[in-house]
Formats: C-alpha cells, sequence, structure tokens
C-alpha cells in the first residue's frame, strides 16, 4: 500500500487532517476517514485523475461545507451561554488568576474589569489562605470537596458559595459563585432560635413557679394594706416586703425577656420622657468616671412598648458602656432620632425592614468589640469579662426584649479601642394615635373594682388560691373553691357560677380541660385564664374559645378584681 495517514487530532475544537495519499492507496485512505463522506469523495477524485505520483493534500475542518462550520457555531453558543448565565461563573488559571469571567461575576465583584487579576483579590481577606489552598488542591484533582463559603472584599455581609471543578489538564478551574447571602441569615436566625428555645425552655419552668411564690407574697401584703393604712406602724415593713416582691417579679422578667417569653404590657411612650426619668439612676449607675451626654432629636413621634422594659434596655446598654470603660473612663453618649429606612438593612442575621422608626443610640469610647466577637455579643451567657464579673445575660435580654416588641438592635465598633455603638430601632407612632389609645382605655376602665356574683375559682397552688378566694371576697363576690382540675371537673355539673378563672398549668387536668367542660355546662360564660407563663403560649391551648381573657402572675389584689369586673360587665 502507497497511501498512509495521520490521524485526526483536537485542538481548540478546530480539526486537522493531513493525508498522504498516491494512486490507489487513496482508496485505502478514504476508507479510513470513515464516516467524513465529502472528504472521502475528495481523495477517490483525487485517486483517479492522478494515478500516479505524490501529492500533499491538507485538509483543515472549518471549510463552508464541513464539520468546523459547525464546531464553531456550537463554540460560539458556549461562550454566549457562559457570558449571559444568571449565575456568576469565572475560569482560574493555575496561578489563581482570572483568565475569563461572566456578566454575573463581573456585577457581583462590583468591577468590569475583573480578568487577569487574582480571584483572592475579590475575596474577604480571612478567606484567603483556605482559598489558595482549596484551589491548588482542586487543581491538582486531589480535593474530594468542591464547594467553600466566602464573604466578599467589597462588601463583608455578602456571603457566596464557592463552586470549583478541574475544567482540563492544564491546571485550570472553573468556579461557580452562588449568592447565599439570605441563606447563611436564614442559618444564624435558627441558631440563635434554638439557642434562645433551649435556655427558655428552662427560665419558663423556673419562672412558673417563681410567679406562683411571688403572686401569694404581693396578694397577701395587699390584703394586710387592706388592715394597716400609711400612719400603722405596719405599713411601713408590709411596703417593704411588698417592694421586694415586685423586684423579683422583675428579676423574672428579665429571666425570661432573653428568651422572648415575658408578657408585655405596651403602651404608647415618649422615648424622650422615659430617658428622663432615667436620667438621675443612670448617673448613679455609671459613677464619677463616666460622662453622660444626652441629646434628643425633633419630631420624635411615639413608640408602643412596656416601659419597664424599655427601662431595662437602656439600663443594661448603659451598664455594658460603663463596663467598657471601667479602667480609663471616658463618655458615654445616649441620642434619640427620627430614622427612615427606606430599603432593607441587612443586621445580625435579619433585615430591618423599611418604615418610620425611632432610634434610640448608646455610644461608649471605652474597647470595643473585637471583630470575632461580633455575632456572639448577643449569645445567651457569652462574655468577655471576667469569671464573676457579668453573667452573659445583659445584651441577650436586651435582644430579647427588642425582638419581643418588634424593634431591631444594631451594633458597631471599629475594633478594640475604638468603642462601641448600639443602636435599638423601635417602630413609630403618631400622637393621634396615643390619644385614640388613651380615649378607647378611659372608656373602658371600670369606675371601682367591687361587684357582685359567683367566681369558680381552680388553682393548684394553695397560697394563691387562698389570697384569689379572700381578695374576691372582699369586693363582694361568692367564691367556690377546686384546688386542682380534678375537683373542679366533679364539681362543675353541681354548682352554678357567673364566671370561672382557672390556672392553665395543673397536674393530670389542665386548664384548657376545664374551660370546654365550662362552656358544655355553661354556656358561653366568661373565663379568667391565670398562669405564670406567657399568654401566647397558654392562649394557643384555647385560641378556638371565644370570650376568653388572661391575667398574667404575679398579679396584684387590684389587677384580679379589675379583671373580674371587666369579664363580669362583659356577660
Amino acid at each position: 500500500m502507497t497511501g498512509m495517514s495521520v490521524p485526526l487530532q483536537r485542538q481548540n475544537t478546530v480539526i486537522v487532517t493531513v493525508l498522504l495519499a498516491s494512486g490507489a492507496g487513496g482508496l485505502v485512505a478514504a476508507l479510513y476517514l470513515g464516516g467524513i463522506l465529502w472528504l472521502s469523495w475528495l481523495v477517490i477524485a483525487l485517486a483517479v485523475a492522478f494515478p500516479a505520483g505524490w501529492y500533499l493534500l491538507v485538509v483543515r475542518a472549518g471549510t463552508q461545507d464541513g464539520p468546523g462550520s459547525a464546531a464553531r457555531h456550537i463554540d460560539n453558543r458556549y461562550k454566549e451561554l457562559f457570558n449571559q448565565s444568571p449565575v456568576a461563573m469565572a475560569q482560574i488559571d493555575s496561578a489563581h488568576r482570572i483568565a475569563a469571567s461572566n456578566l454575573a461575576l463581573r456585577r457581583l465583584f462590583g468591577d468590569d474589569a475583573p480578568d487577569g487579576r487574582a480571584f483572592e483579590e475579590f475575596v474577604a481577606e480571612e478567606h484567603h489562605e483556605v482559598l489558595r489552598q482549596r484551589l491548588t488542591e482542586i487543581a491538582a484533582g486531589n480535593d474530594s470537596e468542591s464547594s467553600l463559603v466566602v464573604s466578599l472584599a467589597n462588601d463583608s455581609d455578602y456571603v457566596v458559595s464557592v463552586y470549583a471543578a478541574q475544567l482540563v489538564d492544564d491546571g485550570s478551574v472553573i468556579l461557580t459563585l452562588i449568592d447565599t447571602t439570605r441563606l447563611s441569615m436564614l442559618e444564624q436566625q435558627i441558631a440563635q432560635s434554638q439557642k434562645m428555645q433551649a435556655v427558655g425552655q428552662l427560665a419558663g419552668g423556673i419562672a412558673h413557679d417563681f410567679n406562683n411564690l411571688l403572686t401569694a407574697m404581693i396578694g397577701f401584703c395587699d390584703l394586710l394594706l387592706q388592715r394597716h393604712r400609711a400612719g400603722d406602724q405596719s405599713f411601713a415593713d408590709i411596703m417593704q416586703i411588698k417592694q421586694n416582691a415586685n423586684r423579683a417579679a422583675r428579676l423574672v422578667r428579665q429571666l425570661l425577656a432573653f428568651s422572648r417569653q415575658q408578657t408585655l404590657e405596651p403602651q404608647f411612650l415618649s422615648v424622650a420622657d422615659v430617658l428622663a426619668e432615667l436620667t438621675n439612676l443612670l448617673q448613679r449607675l455609671l459613677g464619677e468616671r463616666v460622662q453622660m451626654t444626652m441629646t434628643h432629636g425633633r419630631d420624635l413621634g411615639l413608640v408602643k412598648v412596656d416601659q419597664g422594659q424599655l427601662d431595662q434596655v437602656v439600663i443594661n446598654l448603659a451598664v455594658n458602656a460603663r463596663d467598657a470603660m471601667a479602667e480609663t473612663g471616658g463618655e458615654m453618649t445616649i441620642a434619640t432620632d427620627h430614622v427612615t429606612v427606606r430599603s432593607p438593612i441587612r443586621a445580625h442575621g435579619e433585615e430591618v425592614a423599611p418604615g418610620d422608626y425611632v432610634a434610640i443610640s448608646v455610644r461608649d469610647t471605652g474597647t470595643g468589640i473585637k471583630p470575632e466577637n461580633l455575632e456572639r455579643i448577643f449569645d445567651p451567657f457569652f462574655t468577655t469579662k471576667e469569671v464573676g464579673a457579668g453573667t452573659g445575660l445583659g445584651l441577650s435580654t436586651v435582644y430579647g426584649i427588642v425582638k419581643q416588641t418588634g424593634g431591631y438592635i444594631l451594633v458597631e465598633s471599629g475594633g478594640e479601642g475604638q468603642g462601641t455603638t448600639f443602636t435599638v430601632l423601635l417602630k413609630r407612632y403618631d400622637v393621634q394615635e396615643r390619644e385614640n389609645a388613651a380615649e378607647s382605655e378611659r372608656l373602658d376602665a371600670p369606675k371601682d373594682v367591687t361587684g357582685g356574683g359567683t367566681v369558680f375559682l381552680v388553682e393548684d397552688e394553695d397560697p394563691v388560691r387562698l389570697f384569689g378566694a379572700r381578695a374576691l371576697r372582699s369586693k363582694g363576690y361568692k367564691v367556690i373553691e377546686a384546688r386542682n382540675g380534678e375537683a373542679a371537673l366533679e364539681l362543675m355539673d353541681s354548682e352554678k357560677f357567673d364566671l370561672l378563672i382557672t390556672d392553665m398549668v395543673m397536674p393530670r387536668v389542665g386548664g384548657a380541660e376545664v374551660i370546654r367542660e365550662a362552656r358544655r355546662t355553661h354556656g358561653n360564660i366568661p373565663v379568667i385564664c391565670i398562669s405564670g407563663y406567657t399568654e401566647e403560649s397558654i392562649l394557643r391551648e384555647v385560641e378556638a374559645i371565644e370570650n376568653v381573657t388572661f391575667l398574667p402572675k404575679p398579679f396584684s389584689l387590684q389587677q384580679l378584681a379589675g379583671k373580674v369586673k371587666d369579664a363580669m360587665e362583659s356577660r
């Protein structure tokens, strides 16, 4: 055979064929080329026309009707798909430089000309080392985990997942970048929620028992104060007992606050007025080494919050600022302002929704917060103070109160030695809304708390039941007592009553079952639920039952009698 052929080679999708043919050898070469029909006929035609002699035939794909035209078309289509893909993509060479990038990547990086620059330039500095190591492993074909989560250099809050794969054998790597900012925020929210839920379950159980004790203490103090008026030598002692019981009740609410389980009594307030009342207390707390300045913005409007809890927020932030300046002293500035958020703001794994807010900022010139601690400062029991100097509940309590109120809290710190600013954002209301609410409360308020009728009281804590029964009898009501849920069910058919008061958490037979039985035997009778747990967690059990009100423990004689008066008048 006088013909020989060089096999096909692919270089950048262009097919090159070199064929040496002589005489009939060309026929063999044509058969060797297989399915390339147009090339086979060309070789045969040459062999017939020129039966003798040697000639060199070079056929390059890309002639008008050959397969090279299709190859170029496919190549262009892939380039277009790469550039117009909504997912950011880049090709990285062996030196980790960007060899090619698409439009989505350039938008993500905020740079119109990233090609030729090191990929790590566009990634936050703390991720450089692990990124270089991962790209080297992938280029060598040794990496089993091909994804990596990094922050961008132009926006540290922006998080992307980088998926990498070896593209060719020359060390190049193809990268795909997916925006996972919202996913990361959701993961942080879930983690924080789980922490709050775990500690909150413990706090809730403790608070329930404490609230029963405090209800009895406060209640019996009220009964004593009915006999020992101001001027009596026992009056001051009783008031001391009651005041300390109320302090204990506030501590229990603080324990529940960081897990967002405490019961709030929101009302329309002026932040400037609240801070004015706290000024003397804050100055005593801060001491002589810290200078306090307070400034207020114009047209603040109102907020709707529980005043005691708002006081707790400001006090905790002020004490935290004082501790940050304990060694050197400094200045603390409390400022208020009217803030309008026009587009969502990312902060601590969530977004601040657009709207009008009243901002309360507490700024200090203290030690600042290390960047690695910024994401943990609101965690329960996390503290950078020495052992015994802090519980780690201060900022988590602030976080819980603010979130339960429907607000947001932001923190800024330039790092160690640069000071810290905490900003609380609370929804802003107009003055007219407070006036409407005040008028509604005035019309609904009972003129006195005495009354008549029969009250069925179900409570498994003997001191609480004894206080409640004596308090209501002193206000003119007849009271039927049941020491637990089972006893209540036994008395339900034989007794007639106008109002049911029941504890919700009792062994074996709970308050929800007692309420359902009362509604079966006495129709749509009004019900007051009493509990040391929150209203939301309790009323979920009886959400399908109408005409049910809630009275949180601990409560005073006046609060109990007032609720009963309202319920009796609503029949």
